[in-house]
């Protein structure tokens, strides 16, 4: 049986209700279009088990997407630090359900209001509302940002300050359309490049050591 992320319970529930309403109304055309409506919600909810790859050193995507910004930046806010930003851009098509890039400690998590450009414009990851979550790891602190979009405005993180997170297990969803942003080590060795799809938790993004 297909797993789903609870936070798409309600939205099921609700077209499903107005389906059946609308079928026993005899509203043919609002029968169709919450079906089809309720299905989508099952598709977009989807939250399928991944193979977690193994071994030292291996960072995981966070996001299942498209890669769609890699460079070098010096992180100001929480890290201090030169190291390299990965940005992911997720369509409605694709899985929502956010997972830790490698195993770590959360240091601390923030939720900045903003506003709700679209998710494939750099300027979003800083002008959109966002949840910042900071990362103590072995190979040192690290940053995950989920950045609501255009159409997807509401981001969810399950974790909580001081939960310990092992590699490619899931602590959040952006619903609808969103952006990951992760920033890594320096001297990490990336595993991807620009236009990509990658799987969250599955696809390795980076190298390090």
């Amino acid at each position: 049986m297909m797993k789903l992320a609870s936070e798409g319970y309600p939205y099921i529930i609700i077209f499903a209700a107005t389906t059946i309403v609308a079928l026993l109304l005899g509203g043919k055309w609002m029968v169709m279009v919450s079906f089809v409506i309720t299905v989508f919600m099952v598709y977009f909810f989807r939250d399928p088990e991944r193979e977690i790859p193994e071994g030292e050193g291996l960072f995981v995507s966070p996001a299942d997407g498209r890669i769609i910004l890699i460079k070098d930046v010096f992180e100001k806010e929480h890290l201090k630090a030169a190291v390299i930003e990965i940005s992911i851009f997720m369509s409605p098509f694709n899985v929502h359900v956010n997972r830790a890039p490698c195993d770590g400690k959360i240091k601390g998590i923030r939720h900045n209001k903003g506003k709700f450009i679209a998710a494939y414009k750099d300027e979003a990851s800083f002008k959109n509302e966002n949840i910042e979550m900071t990362l103590e790891t072995k190979y040192g602190d690290m940053l995950v940002r989920q950045v609501a979009g255009y159409v997807a405005r509401r981001a969810v993180c399950r974790a909580n300050t001081g939960d310990s997170l092992k590699r490619g297990e899931r602590y959040g969803i952006i619903k609808f359309s969103s952006r990951l942003d992760v920033y890594i080590p320096k001297d990490t060795a990336v595993k991807v490049k620009l236009g990509d799809r990658v799987k969250a938790g599955e696809t390795v993004i980076g190298v390090i050591g």
